[in-house]
């Protein structure tokens, strides 16, 4: 299946006041005070109503459940709703950190990032499918676009994981977080494009929110695929 990997800008102020916050407000059965958030936000109302069902989700997480498969996910779900988020194919920090773990200086642990809002257990990276990944802080992000400029080795490594040009998404995404002041968190399948037919695209989120940048590379790869497929078997008739 491959990963689909996304980048959502985020801070931890606004996942306190997007995620925890209205998460209490399900489980006290306010879901009124959710509309309301969200209309506060200009989202539209099939987007509030998919929001709401995201936390009404997030509500009936057991507490022994990972924190990268329950909240994680639906806290990169739902900035979705609220601003653009980023895709790349394959593409992650958690399997740099993986090769290097020292790469792990540009991430947080959740239980730095929520301050103890959730107890659940975290693995603090990609661990499957539909999973969130690892979180760079404001500060991290910073760094992070500091040393792709001024340092060749993390510049180089980093090109390998975002290869074939999916290097200039990530540091669209690096950006947008730096100018917002915000963090990165990095998850799976909160969209799942369809390279071949791209209006059977979908999303557990806002799809129009995902920038179109890494769709349009993952698209031309596979479509090279093919090419090479179709051309070989060309060849051999």
């Amino acid at each position: 299946m491959g990963y689909d990997v996304s980048f959502h800008p985020i801070s931890p102020e606004e996942m306190r006041e997007w995620y925890f916050i209205p998460l209490t407000w399900v489980q006290q059965g306010q879901e009124e005070k959710v509309l309301t958030l969200a209309a506060q936000h200009g989202i539209e109302d099939f987007y509030a109503e998919k929001y709401l069902d995201t936390l009404r989700v997030g509500a009936g997480t057991e507490l022994d459940e990972l924190f990268d498969k329950s909240h994680g996910f639906y806290i990169a779900v739902i900035q979705g709703f609220f601003r653009n988020y980023y895709y790349t194919r394959e593409s992650g920090f958690s399997f740099l950190v993986e090769e290097k773990p020292e790469y792990a200086r540009y991430s947080t642990p959740w239980d730095q990032v929520a301050s103890g809002s959730i107890p659940n257990p975290a693995e603090n990276r990609i661990i499957e499918n539909y999973c969130s990944g690892v979180y760079l802080s404001p500060d991290q992000v910073v760094q992070l676009l500091r040393d792709l400029e001024r340092d060749p080795k993390v510049l180089e490594d980093l090109e390998r994981i975002w290869s074939d040009g999916q290097l200039a998404v990530l540091k669209k995404a690096l950006t947008a977080a730096a100018e917002l002041g915000t963090g990165l968190l990095e998850a799976t399948e909160v969209v799942e494009p369809n390279p071949i037919h791209p209006n059977e695209s979908t999303s557990y989120s806002n799809l129009y929110h995902c920038d179109r940048d890494g769709v349009y590379l993952y698209m031309d790869t596979v479509r090279g695929q093919l090419a090479d497929v179709i051309g070989k078997s060309e060849e051999q008739t």
